[in-house]
């Protein structure tokens, strides 16, 4: 007989971004428990509301298979003593798998004799098994734990129900002082506490009490509400996912209503409206046709639309508030010049142990025009990017920013424009922020991409310094996130980057300056060409490249950000190729020897040396590569193989005269430093 089990953790009201990672992780942990136990199902359903953890599990199976299985045991020797009575290791053996010592029997297993038993395990009926989901729940954990009473256990927050029922009947088991029972809750203001008869009553049950449980059900009617508002008003609404999801997760009966605020708040930028609605009140904003910004805002109540006139007030009145604020504060910002700002920005901290940021933007200037002459920008970019970087964090103190922190950058950009700098000097001031997440947008102007790219690799330099370095988890000031956005940046324009050569030319630009830190910023670059490989390395996995071919590209002594994607794309490229395998075959060959040398047996090549053809004719061609690109350094290198096998079928390289071994042996090191500069190929994989 298939059964239905539900099960219902209720809750105090958890946090928003909380709610659909639990449910995903009950989800998981009670997939996982279930295989485990042997236990057969055909589905878990997920429900979610910010009070109330669920999942409804169908065609549970009446209990566990019996099996049987043979269990291997200590060896015969310990088993049996001199007089060939069982010692204690097998009479516990055999009491530990729940049979006598007259069940064992002998088996041999290279050479030596084991004790086995044939165990005949009964399988737990299902309402036995279930009780052990009080573990599963007891072994979650989120992003923030509270204790409650005097208890020590931790949970995202106090559990105020527990509801186990198979069928109709409940599965008895306790958590503190919780005990499952078929007693469940509804909507807190509109609903009542109910019993459930049958687990498959759930959904409709609480619906009666104003709960809709399935997280996907309540999303979609909001959107529909939401649609449905914007109709009736000939308005556009956008509706930005990540804040349905989080307002999904704020609700357990949604009704969506719209309110306004007064026209002269349209003065203000749209992104400070949309930041106070959105960011702060969880609000929708609304577009007339041609997509300007109009005095109106969509929300949710978590409720029907009973007195929604006064809610709707009250929404209001506090949008009202923070309007208010913004708009003092963008006037009382005008007020004083970009310079002023820039002044201020002395005595605001960067880091304590490392300086103020009026010296950071110091340092970024000294990178940034460094940069921008590498990747080739004109005269007039180069003029751009010198003036946004001279101001660029002139924004942190504003009044504005300082009330609406998600502004910067592009507070930065309005207040520039405001004042008369030029359009591309305000883009990079906004620019200079992204990406602001893994994923996020990338800077559309190369004047703006130079000064976030500069911005991050002095963060990186800095931090690296003064010993700050991420480890594990552990990343407060969001270096890798920052090393991504660079890695992503110069991907996407395929610019150049030598990470070691160029961070020591930003150090030496800086000292002379007299703007540098005080601090060895040249001390862990080798930390930071590997940290940034990492980040390279994350792109290449995220775009499903082999795992080897990333390895080798990633080992290699090549660290321009742009030759590494390149050299992978160019293995990736050859690798399906018919002379693929020959060619990596036979550079690992070299690459296998040359690491055997000692750097003592590495001298300067001399062709006098030579003692057969084949010597000579491989100098010859690796002496004729020339490349400017890894792509034709690999053509280049595949070119080598016949010549390489005809060295090896000639030359026996560890040769009795030691200078002839030497000179054979740096000979090869010369293609392995090629080869190098493309890859450690030797973790190629070849078929």
């Amino acid at each position: 007989m298939a059964h239905t089990f539900l099960l219902e953790v209720g809750l105090e009201e958890m946090p928003a971004h909380v709610v659909t990672p639990s449910i995903k992780q009950l989800h998981t942990k009670i997939s996982k428990f279930l295989k485990e136990n042997r236990i057969e199902f055909d589905d878990i359903r997920d429900f979610s509301t910010p009070r109330r953890l669920a999942v409804s599990i169908s065609g549970l199976s009446d209990k566990q298979p019996d099996i049987s299985e043979t269990v291997k045991g200590p060896a015969k020797k310990i088993a049996l003593d001199e007089d060939g009575n069982w010692t204690k290791a097998a009479i516990g053996f055999t009491k530990g798998q729940g049979v006598s010592t007259d069940d064992i029997t002998f088996k041999e297993l290279k050479g030596t004799e084991y004790v086995f038993v044939e165990k005949h395990v009964v399988g737990k009926p299902v309402v036995e098994v279930l009780q052990g989901l009080k573990d599963v729940i007891m072994s979650m954990t989120f992003p923030t734990m509270m204790k409650w009473g005097s208890y020590h256990f931790e949970f995202v927050r106090p559990i105020k129900w527990l509801v186990a029922l198979l069928d109709q009947d409940v599965v008895p088991f306790e958590i503190l002082d919780v005990k499952t029972a078929n007693h469940s809750t509804g909507h807190r203001f509109l609903g009542h506490d109910f019993d459930l008869k049958n687990a498959t009553d759930y959904e409709a049950a609480l619906e009666k009490e104003f709960v809709i449980a399935d997280a996907q059900k309540r999303k979609d009617l909001i959107r529909n509400q939401i649609q449905t508002i914007a109709t009736d008003n000939n308005w556009i609404i956008n509706i930005d996912e990540s804040l349905l999801e989080e307002v999904n997760n704020l609700v357990e009966w949604p009704t969506a209503f719209a309110g306004s605020f007064d026209q002269k708040y349209l003065t203000i930028p749209d992104e400070v409206l949309i930041t106070s609605m959105k960011d702060h009140q969880r609000f929708f904003y609304v577009l007339d046709q041609k997509g300007t910004l109009l005095p109106n805002f969509v929300s949710v109540r978590n409720g029907n639309s009973e007195f929604i006139d006064n809610v709707i007030a009250g929404n209001e009145k506090v949008l009202t508030a923070r309007l208010s604020d913004a708009m003092f504060f963008y006037e009382e910002d005008q007020k004083n010049k970009i310079a002023d700002y820039v002044d201020r920005l002395k005595e605001v901290s960067f880091h304590d142990k490392i300086s103020t940021m009026a010296e950071k933007m110091a340092r970024v200037q000294q990178i940034a025009k460094i940069l921008g002459e590498r990747v080739g920008l004109s005269a007039d970019e180069l003029a751009h990017l010198d003036r946004a970087s001279q101001i660029y964090k002139f924004d942190l103190v504003t009044g504005m920013v300082g009330e609406f922190a998600e502004l910067q950058g592009i507070m930065g950009e309005k207040y520039a424009l405001l004042q008369g700098e030029d359009a591309e000097t305000a883009t990079a001031i906004r620019e200079h922020y992204m990406p602001i997440s893994a994923e996020g947008d990338l800077p559309e102007t190369k004047v703006g991409s130079v000064l976030a790219i500069a911005d991050k690799l002095d963060s990186i330099l800095t931090f690296f310094a003064a010993g700050m370095i991420p480890s594990g988890s552990n990343d407060p000031y969001a270096l890798r996130r920052q090393a991504y956005g660079i890695v992503r940046i110069l991907k996407h324009l395929d610019w150049h980057l030598p990470v070691a050569e160029w961070a020591a030319d930003f150090i030496e630009a800086e000292d002379k300056a007299g703007v540098a830190p005080k601090l060895d910023q040249s001390v862990q670059l080798n930390e930071i060409v590997a940290f940034i490989k990492d980040r390279v390395k994350a792109v290449l996995q995220a775009n499903k490249v082999r795992h080897d071919i990333i390895d080798a590209v990633i080992a290699g002594s090549n660290d321009d950000i742009f030759d590494l994607f390149h050299s992978a794309a160019v293995l990736d490229a050859q690798k399906d190729e018919a002379n693929f395998k020959p060619v990596i075959e036979a550079i690992d060959r070299v690459i296998r020897i040359s690491k055997k040398a000692d750097s003592a047996q590495t001298v300067e090549v001399d062709p006098a040396l030579f003692e057969n053809d084949a010597e000579k004719q491989l100098f010859d061609a690796v002496s004729a590569i020339h490349f400017d690109s890894v792509s034709a350094l690999y053509d280049q290198l595949a070119g080598l193989q016949p010549a390489i096998e005809a060295y090896f079928d000639a030359t026996m390289v560890m040769a009795d005269d030691e200078k002839i071994k030497n000179n054979r042996i740096s000979q090869l090191s010369v293609i392995a430093d090629l080869a190098a500069h493309l890859g450690d190929l030797d973790q190629v994989i070849v078929k």
